[in-house]
C-alpha cells in the first residue's frame, strides 16, 4: 500500500484536503481522533495520566478535561514530554492497527497535525503539506471556530514553521483560494501520483525516463534528496552511509533531474538480502538485471553494483548500492567533490551534457558517449586528490 502523510498548520485547510482524499477512495488514518480514543473514559490511556497529573484532569464526568491538563503541561516542557510518552506510542501503535487493516492496493493517509514535530516524515512514501498565509488562517479559525485572535495566534506560534514544514513536503497545497480550486488540486495530486506511485510499489516497479532532457539548475535538489535520504535510513533499518552524489549534487551545474544517490552497504550480498526489499516497500524498487560502472581507467574489470529506482512518477532516483571502500564508491564520491571544487571543469562538464543531450537525447547513448570525457576527467581529479589531501 502506498502511505502518505498529510500535514498542515492549524486553519490551514488540511482537513478539507482529508475529505477530499477520502471522498476519492483514500483510506484516512485521523491522528486527532484516535488521540481522542486513546484516552477515553475507560481507557489505560487516560488511567495512565491521571497517575501522572491527578484527578485535577478529569471532569466532573470523569472524562478528560483538556482545558485543565492544558494548563498543566502548556509552558511545562517536562509535563509536556510525561504527556507524550503516554499518548504518542498508543496512538502510532493504534494508526499502525488501522493501515494494516486497508487492502494491500489502498492508498492510507496519515492526518497528523504533528508530523513534522515529531519527525515522522521519513516513516511515509510521500508527505503532503497543506499551507495558507497566517492572515487567511486568523481569518479561518475567527469564522469556523470562533476562536480570538490572541487565542489563534497563540495556536499558530506553538507549532512548526511554514519553513519547517516545506523542508519536509514533497507536495505543498497552497490553500489560499475557494475551495473549488482546493479540491481540483486534490484530484490532480490523487490522479496523476498517488494513484500510478501506489500501483508502481504494489508492482515493484521503477520509474525510468527514457530520454535525457537537460534542466536548469534546481536550488531544490539538495532538500529533496534529504526527504529521500532519510527514507532510505528509515528502510534500511541500520546505520548505513548515504550520499547525495551525481550532477544534482554540483552547486550551479544543469542536469536532469534525477536523484542520484550513494548507499554505501558491506558487501553485494547484504545489497541482495532483504535490505533489497526493504527498499522496495520504502518506494524504491531494485531494477532487474545485472548492473555496473565502467572502470577508470579503462581495461580493468567491471565495477559492480546494485541499484534501485523510485517509484514515485514524479521523482525519478537512481539508487546506487555500492560496498564500501570499492573503486566504483570512491570514483562517484571523488567526481562530485572536484566538480563542485573546480568551476573550469564544471564548466566544461556543462558543454559535454548540453552537446550530447542534443545530439543522443535517449538516456542509454547518452551516458556511453560521456566516457571519454569521464576517463580525462579520473585523471584530473586523481591529481586534485593528491594535492588536496581528499578523503572520501
Amino acid at each position: 500500500m502506498l502511505k502518505v502523510g498529510l500535514t498542515g498548520g492549524i486553519g490551514s485547510g488540511k482537513s478539507a484536503v482529508a475529505n477530499r482524499l477520502t471522498a476519492l477512495g483514500a483510506v484516512l488514518v485521523d491522528s486527532d481522533r484516535i488521540a481522542r480514543e486513546v484516552v477515553a473514559p475507560g481507557s489505560e490511556g487516560l488511567a495512565e495520566i491521571v497517575a501522572t497529573f491527578s484527578e485535577r484532569v478529569l471532569d466532573p464526568h470523569g472524562a478528560l478535561d483538556r482545558a485543565a491538563l492544558g494548563a498543566l503541561v502548556f509552558g511545562d516542557e517536562a509535563a509536556r514530554r510525561k504527556l507524550e510518552a503516554i499518548t504518542h506510542p498508543r496512538v502510532r501503535a493504534r494508526a499502525a492497527e488501522l493501515t494494516a487493516a486497508a487492502a494491500p492496493d489502498a492508498v492510507v493517509v496519515n492526518d497528523v497535525p504533528l508530523l513534522v514535530e515529531v519527525g515522522l516524515a521519513p516513516t511515509y512514501h510521500l508527505v503532503v503539506v497543506v499551507q495558507a498565509a497566517v492572515a487567511t488562517r486568523l481569518a479561518r479559525l475567527a469564522r469556523d471556530r470562533g476562536m480570538d485572535r490572541a487565542e489563534a495566534e497563540r495556536r499558530i506560534a506553538a507549532q512548526a514553521d511554514d519553513a519547517r514544514r516545506q523542508a519536509a513536503a514533497d507536495v505543498l497545497l497552497t490553500n489560499d483560494g475557494t475551495l473549488d480550486e482546493l479540491h481540483a488540486a486534490v484530484d490532480a495530486l490523487w490522479r496523476d501520483r498517488l494513484l500510478p506511485y501506489e500501483r508502481n510499489v504494489r508492482e515493484r516497479r521503477p520509474v525510468r525516463p527514457e530520454r535525457v532532457v537537460l534542466t536548469e539548475p534546481d536550488p531544490t535538489w539538495p532538500q529533496q534528496y534529504a526527504r529521500l535520504a532519510a527514507r532510505i535510513r528509515h528502510a534500511a533499518g541500520a546505520d548505513l552511509r548515504v550520499d547525495h552524489i551525481g550532477s544534482t549534487a554540483v552547486p550551479g551545474l544543469a542536469a536532469k533531474d534525477v536523484i542520484d544517490i550513494q548507499l554505501t552497504v558491506s558487501s553485494l550480498a547484504e545489497a541482495d538480502g532483504p535490505l533489497a526489499e526493504r527498499l522496495a516497500d520504502a518506494g524504491f524498487p531494485r531494477l532487474l538485471g545485472d548492473w555496473w560502472d565502467n572502470p577508470r581507467p579503462a581495461g580493468s574489470a567491471r565495477w559492480e553494483k546494485r541499484l534501485h529506482g523510485s517509484a514515485d512518477p514524479a521523482r525519478p532516483v537512481n539508487l546506487h548500492l555500492r560496498v564500501a571502500g570499492s573503486p566504483g564508491w570512491r570514483y562517484a564520491l571523488l567526481m562530485r567533490d572536484h566538480l563542485r571544487a573546480d568551476p573550469a571543469q564544471r564548466a566544461a562538464y556543462l558543454e559535454v551534457k548540453r552537446e550530447l543531450a542534443a545530439t543522443a537525447p535517449d538516456s542509454a547513448t547518452y551516458g556511453t558517449l560521456k566516457d571519454p570525457w569521464f576517463d580525462e576527467e579520473h585523471l584530473r581529479a586523481e591529481e586534485w586528490a593528491i594535492q588536496t589531501g581528499w578523503r572520501p
